[in-house]
């Protein structure tokens, strides 16, 4: 495959790609998307032209944004990135805070400048903002004003990040860089970036603790909406989106920004996603399409008991964990509609495999979306018999890019990409989830490193050894358990317990923390000193 002519001036992006022969087969023929393409450009200016600019776009912290509005903004802040803080095309731009129409804002502006976006959690810690700045090479952050303070400690540690700059993120516009795009003109010549210039970095924990970004074309963030979202959500102008998946994920990213923004629909963004504030969400504005776990879609289930109205939602997606049969059969019971479920990865960008509306099916997970292709494979690669499991390899118009990382020939085998779950198919050909084939924990929509949280763990004085695993929760999907092994002058208490997971949830992302910590002895191992961890799984 031959790489169109970038518009990138700093190619750090491009000179970081795998080797080719470690890149997955592409197939993106059905997208016939011009050599030039700036995803931003055909988010807002291009809505505008097709007549949409009076049409609400986004909604959030107490105000409503149309097409129009957020074209005008985006522009200013593009003009401010370039003119104020020097940002050519491929400098990667570090973005950090929680959902809210100036993170989208700041995004697409930073993408028509050129630049390469890494969205993050507002969670992370400065250790884990300084882990992302190293590998991505980044010099410029933007931050929620409200979120500045481990972004701080990052800049001052870092020889890579030179300048933090704040944005207002409540609407007020009361910020270093709102009051750089205030006076800018509301038109921009966005750079023309090639389609296969790298737009977006996601970043994933991986297995080991060591973060891993992958890399996304702007015409893969269209391919994203102009397959799944429009062949399985079918959007139209009138669709109202809401969800809990953080922006900072690819997959919220897709759901709350790039779906609705390709079509001409609403984006509702909350900065705390409660199951109850979405249910008021969707009381409130008549939402019509919800991205969010089983855990939250089991409280709706019991708002509608106690009288909530959510009958304008058409479809209810179910993401970040397993969808249990007993949510999938009561949301259509109670509603008459599909729950739809599916399978993505930060690697993919987004979903690839769903049902559909009209053919799903229990503890299913459906068939392929289009111009994809799956199968069951074994340790060789070989296909497996139908109602055999075996691991799930998938491959289509998106697959699997990692940032100059020696992972990439693990996850990317004979031109499929190999996800990490356990399937089986069945004989009519319906895909059904079994497990994660490795130690990845995912608890409520998080995927959490055992060993990221091991290694924090082992920094407190009390422990001596640790091991960290993931334990089935009917309502998390898995908990984070923390087996451990105390120093000498340390006794085990309910009072210690506490202590570890404040120190945890201070040290790293909270949500990492374990909600379950077991005292013992000694932690199995091999004689060359392993730890077993299934053994654990069994205690």
């Amino acid at each position: 495959m031959t790489l169109l002519t970038s518009g990138h001036v700093d190619t750090f992006s491009r000179d970081n790609l795998p080797p080719k022969h470690q890149w997955p087969e592409l197939n993106a023929n059905q997208y016939a998307y011009p050599q030039q393409l700036n995803v931003a450009v055909e988010l807002t200016d291009s809505m505008v032209e097709r007549g949409f600019g009076d049409h609400v776009a986004l909604i959030g912290n107490g105000r409503m944004r149309t097409y129009k509005e957020l074209s005008d903004w985006t522009n200013r802040l593009a003009h401010a990135l370039v003119d104020e803080y020097g940002i050519q095309p491929g400098n990667r731009i570090l973005i950090r805070a929680d959902n809210n129409p100036a993170l989208v804002a700041c995004w697409l502006a930073a993408t028509k400048a050129g630049a390469v976006v890494v969205n993050t959690m507002p969670m992370l810690r400065a250790g884990e903002l300084s882990q992302i700045v190293d590998l991505a090479n980044i010099k410029l952050a933007l931050c929620d004003t409200r979120l500045m303070d481990e972004m701080d400690i990052c800049a001052q540690t870092s020889d890579r990040l030179q300048q933090v700059v704040g944005f207002d993120g409540t609407a007020n516009f009361d910020a270093e860089l709102d009051r750089a795009a205030l006076n800018k003109p509301v038109r921009f010549q966005a750079v023309a970036t090639s389609a296969d210039d790298v737009a977006l970095l996601g970043f994933t924990s991986g297995t080991t603790g060591k973060p891993k970004a992958t890399m996304h074309f702007h015409r893969d963030l269209l391919i994203i909406a102009d397959g799944y979202a429009r062949e399985i959500l079918q959007v139209i102008p009138d669709d109202v989106f809401v969800g809990s998946p953080p922006l900072a994920f690819t997959f919220g990213l897709g759901g709350l920004a790039i779906f609705p923004l390709r079509f001409g629909a609403t984006a509702i963004l909350l900065e705390t996603a409660s199951p109850n504030e979405m249910i008021n969400i969707i009381e409130t504005y008549k939402a019509t399409i919800c991205f969010t776990s089983p855990t939250a879609y089991r409280v709706m289930l019991n708002a509608m008991d106690e009288g909530a109205d959510l009958s304008s939602l058409r479809i209810a997606v179910s993401a970040g964990e397993t969808l249990p049969a007993s949510v999938f059969e009561e949301w259509q019971a109670k509603t008459g509609k599909t729950m739809l479920d599916g399978i993505g990865a930060t690697e993919m960008l987004h979903i690839f495999m769903s049902n559909r509306v009209g053919d799903a099916h229990p503890a299913c997970t459906g068939k392929p979306i289009s111009g994809y292709q799956a199968k069951i494979v074994d340790e060789h690669m070989q296909e497996m018999p139908r109602g055999e499991v075996g691991k799930l390899a998938v491959r289509g118009p998106t697959g699997c890019r990692y940032l100059n990382d020696e992972r990439q020939a693990n996850y990317v085998v004979d031109g499929w990409n190999l996800t990490g779950d356990a399937f089986f198919q069945d004989a009519d050909g319906y895909f059904h989830f079994t497990a994660r084939t490795d130690d990845m924990i995912l608890s409520s929509g998080y995927n959490i490193a055992g060993p990221e949280v091991e290694a924090c763990i082992l920094g407190h004085e009390a422990v001596s050894e640790c091991a960290v695993i993931g334990t089935p929760d009917e309502h998390r999907g898995q908990l984070v358990n923390a087996y451990i092994v105390l120093n000498k002058t340390y006794q085990a208490s309910d009072e210690l317990i506490l202590k570890l997971q404040n120190y945890v949830k201070n040290t790293i992302a909270p949500y990492k923390y374990p909600r379950l910590v077991h005292f013992i002895d000694a932690l199995p191992k091999t004689e060359t000193g392993k730890i077993q961890r299934f053994k654990l799984k069994v205690l």
